[in-house]
């Protein structure tokens, strides 16, 4: 045996992770509409939600929807803060993906430990039986390594569980909802609600650095992104409009993870940059931190830094009212008037 077949083989032994094809570069697989009494699966790749209450609630959210819901077999499983075993949770998708009468995917919560199941997922499966699939937060691995494995369209949106709770399907949340999920058309320009009073708005955006940009939306939450940095499911922001979020966690540690992303590349290379409202990202209670940098001057010191467009403040991610942005579909960033248009339909 050779040397290289030596390593090769100690390698595979060892467990590492054997590279899996991935499609073209710029193939687009899009899911089919969802439609008003269509089937779809409820699954906890992430942390349990095992409480009776809790799943009855989102249950009653699915039909609200005007859908019908089938929870996964392993739903309602515990394993200390997680949905079940691995082997549990991967089931449990690769079943939605898999049962015929299923039309899309939604995860009920986020949490913890959606990637511990990266390196074990049947992407072909997922590639020939292509489902509307959504979720944000900690779903965001499963977002950057199915689209990323397969090229399907994953639609970055609310979890049905929030907080414990579907109380964040405002009609704002509803309405962008449905035209991701439900309509064949593109979704066209995303907006904050606006504001009562233009001088105390309550979701302000604001340009970090001026300009307009077109490209593929990717993105999802800035921990999870900078937690796959290093893995085959690394996020690619090459000509791409990135989006990120986070919620509760003070600046310092959103310079950390940005800084991260500025070493490795990322923002520069993105064609423009969108970020989330920051929910509870102010210094927190460390004496240490309290007077040092806002959030503000932290992402314009650092991502205006890349030179590309920026805006920041679109409701994304861990906000009440939230915006869905389907990964993979080309939009066109306005940063300098504080507006992201979604120009391709994200379903067929």
């Amino acid at each position: 045996m050779t040397r290289r077949g030596f390593v090769s083989a100690v390698a595979l032994s060892a467990g590492a992770i054997r590279p899996q094809t991935q499609p073209p570069p710029g193939t687009l697989l899009k899911p089919p509409a969802l439609r008003e009494g269509d089937t779809v699966a409820l699954i906890t790749p992430a942390t349990n939600v095992s409480d009776p209450g809790d799943l009855a609630t989102a249950v009653k959210a699915i039909e609200y929807l005007g859908l019908k819901p089938k929870l996964g077999r392993n739903v309602g499983k515990q394993l200390g803060y997680l949905g079940g075993a691995i082997d549990e949770r991967l089931d449990d998708l690769h079943g939605a993906f898999r049962d015929p009468d299923i039309r899309g995917v939604f995860c009920i919560r986020g949490g913890y430990g959606s990637a511990q199941l990266l390196d074990r997922i049947d992407y072909k499966l997922i590639h020939d039986n292509p489902k509307v699939f959504s979720g944000f937060s900690d779903i965001t691995a499963l977002h950057l390594a199915i689209h990323k494995q397969t090229g399907l369209v994953t639609f970055h949106g609310p979890v049905i569980l929030f907080n414990g709770n579907a109380a964040h399907f405002t009609e704002y949340t509803l309405n962008y909802y449905r035209k991701a999920l439900f309509t064949k058309e593109p979704i066209g320009p995303l907006a904050n609600p606006p504001a009562a009073n233009p001088l105390a708005d309550t979701h302000p955006l604001r340009t970090i650095h001026p300009g307009t940009a077109h490209g593929r939306l990717i993105g999802g939450n800035l921990t999870l992104i900078c937690s796959l940095m290093g893995t085959p499911w690394e996020i690619d922001t090459r000509n791409a409009i990135f989006f990120t979020e986070d919620v509760d966690e003070p600046p310092y540690r959103i310079d950390r993870k940005l800084t991260q992303l500025r070493l490795a590349g990322k923002l520069a290379s993105a064609a423009g940059i969108v970020l989330g409202e920051c929910a509870d990202c102010g210094p927190g209670d460390k004496p240490a931190f309290a007077s040092t940098l806002s959030l503000g001057q932290v992402l314009d010191q650092i991502v205006g830094g890349a030179g590309v467009p920026a805006l920041t403040g679109l409701l994304i991610g861990h906000t009440d009212n939230q915006l869905t942005l389907p990964l993979g579909v080309l939009a066109t960033l306005d940063a300098t008037r504080g507006q992201l248009v979604i120009e391709e339909s994200a379903v067929s």
